[in-house]
């Protein structure tokens, strides 16, 4: 079993930057693909990012790249996803989502119960 708990969501305007947090408990919780996704209001949930247990890959949905950027402290078992340039249709709760295969967008094990973000224009 895999515990997965969000953090830093909030209200930022467009064009600001939030750090979300995703702190993971379990015992082999650091041998996990770790992925981000988000589900807007009346839209289904879609993948944002994904960083394999590695550290070496990572996948970005098309919309993020090069405003988000997802790590990970496998010290602290803590995955991160920095988003910059925080545009109004990245309003969503955001969820992080943890499994074993790769490539991270479909069937994820774990989530978390999600954090709001909210971007004003």
């Amino acid at each position: 079993q895999v515990q997965m708990v969000e953090s830093g969501g909030g209200l930022v305007q467009a064009g600001g930057s939030l750090r979300l947090s995703c702190a993971a408990s379990g015992r082999t919780v650091s041998s996990y693909n770790i992925g981000w996704f988000r589900q807007g209001p009346g839209k289904k949930r879609e993948f944002v990012a994904g960083l394999s247990w590695t550290g070496l890959t990572t996948d970005y949905t098309d919309s993020v790249k090069g405003r988000f950027t997802i790590s990970r402290d496998n010290a602290k078992n803590t995955v991160y996803l920095q988003m910059n340039t925080l545009k109004p249709e990245d309003t969503a709760v955001y969820y992080c989502g943890a499994k074993l295969t790769w490539p991270m967008a479909t069937n994820v094990d774990y989530w978390g119960q999600g954090t709001q973000v909210t971007v004003s224009s």
